[in-house]
């Protein structure tokens, strides 16, 4: 296939299988139990052929359907672990894989994008990508200059691909939510809605990438490639080779996990105050721990853009609920517009639901896990739990969405690598208001 399957009955049968294929292997399983087979091993075969299908279309689709599963891959250590496993596979292959380009439609992209004579800007070109996502593949090639690139090419029909899957899966977010336990479908989709066409012309891309390279330049600890050149479906930049977060979850030994969560967390908290903006897309695919210590950084399609920083709304209500101040975090929320109209709330109810999410900044140093994270999953998804009902209750100005789940995806990834990090101490240099007036707990 050469590009991304364009057709709308196509790709509306391939997304409309997902919800398909799950009630009837709902059914099936129902059957084999009532003739009196183990209902855990039944489960644990129907969750791991709905991980498989469910991955194995949205890597096809590319386009807005990959991207969809990319987003849920972040939240992956919130599943309970009895339904996690057969997810966490699928989850990473799609955070750095996907069906590639052939050669000629890449050759196709790149005349256009960069004239007849493409060729003679490059000493060598690999057609064979390294890589290929959502809305593009990776090549690795030698500039005319001898300096090692990667060739970001954009997937032709992507446009038309990406806004359409997203429209699809907002139809069927219903049916797809118990694919996917622990994670609300509905907002996730509208989100990556309103964001992904920004992510279509690599122009703004590189323009982004630009300017996260310039902030970190000579960095010790962080490293941003450099762009070398761009058009509106290519970015060309630096070359950089390192081992990918999703290898160090995998395998990693604990002093290599601690250390890279170290360090996202450093580049998630330095980089509002340093660029004005904030990486958007943290799953593990796009960093990388290189020889030298340093944390290389990819792929800059998805940023938010805060110019005076992190919202320092976001910033107090963090700092209130570290203080366990309910009263003054609850006047905060209703003058912000983060309680929904007419609603009545216990403020010490509101404390008890936000409270918890603060917990690693109480200590020094805080070990992030996959439970640690269920347990925030489970409190607050819990249709019988007082946690529910008080989330019901709040509300998420738009303008703090994607913060909201860029820092929540980053401490997802830090769960995943099980990692030991001095949060406190990062939060306090770039963020100082909200540890202002606490102290740490003596550590375990």
């Amino acid at each position: 296939m050469s590009d991304i399957p364009r057709g709308g009955v196509h790709r509306t049968a391939k997304l409309a299988s997902l919800p398909l294929g799950a009630a009837g292997r709902a059914a099936a399983g129902w059957g084999r139990r009532l003739a009196g087979a183990d209902g855990e091993e039944i489960s644990a075969q129907l969750s791991a052929r709905s991980a498989e299908q469910l991955f194995a279309v949205l890597g096809e689709l590319k386009g807005g359907a990959m991207k969809f599963g990319q987003a849920l891959s972040i939240f992956e250590a919130a599943v309970p672990d009895e339904l996690a496993e057969p997810y966490r596979e699928a989850l990473t292959k799609l955070q750095s894989s996907a069906p590639p380009m052939p050669a000629r439609d890449v050759h196709r992209v790149l005349a256009e994008q960069l004239g007849r004579g493409w060729r003679e800007r490059f000493a060598d070109f690999d057609d064979e990508p390294t890589a290929a996502a959502s809305i593009g593949q990776v090549h690795r090639a030698v500039w005319h200059d001898g300096r090692d690139v990667a060739v970001k090419v954009q997937y032709p029909g992507a446009d038309t691909a990406l806004l359409a899957d997203l429209r699809q899966l907002g139809r069927f977010s219903r049916i797809l939510q118990p694919l996917v336990p622990g994670m609300e479908i509905k907002p996730l989709i509208a989100e990556l809605r309103d964001r992904m066409a920004e992510e279509l012309d690599y122009r703004d891309e590189a323009d982004n990438q630009r300017v996260f390279a310039e902030a970190f330049a000579g960095d010790p600890e962080i490293k941003v490639p450099r762009v070398v050149a761009s058009s509106p479906k290519t970015v060309i930049s630096e070359w950089i080779t390192g081992r990918p977060l999703s290898s160090i979850i995998r395998d990693g030994d604990q002093p290599t996990r601690d250390e890279a969560g170290r360090l996202l967390s450093e580049f998630h908290y330095a980089s509002p105050p340093r660029t004005g903006l904030l990486h958007a897309d943290p799953h593990p695919g796009n960093f990388q721990l290189m020889a030298d210590g340093r944390l290389a950084v990819i792929d800059f399609g998805a940023v938010a853009r805060l110019p005076n920083g992190s919202p320092m709304v976001l910033q107090q209500m963090t700092r209130l609920a570290l203080l366990g101040d309910s009263e003054q975090l609850m006047e905060l929320l209703r003058s912000e517009g983060f309680v929904r109209p007419g609603m009545q709330l216990d403020p010490d109810d509101v404390l008890a639901y936000l409270g918890p999410f603060a917990e690693p900044l109480h200590t020094e140093r805080f070990r992030f896990s996959r439970r640690w994270l269920q347990r925030q999953a489970e409190r607050v998804g819990d249709l019988r739990s007082p946690d529910f009902r008080t989330g019901r209750a709040l509300n998420l100005p738009p303008q703090h969405l994607l913060v909201h789940r860029v820092t929540f995806g980053t401490l997802g990834v830090m769960c995943q690598l099980g990692a030991e990090v001095p949060l406190r101490g990062i939060v306090s240099h770039w963020q100082p208001v909200i540890t202002e007036g606490s102290d740490p707990e003596p550590g375990p």
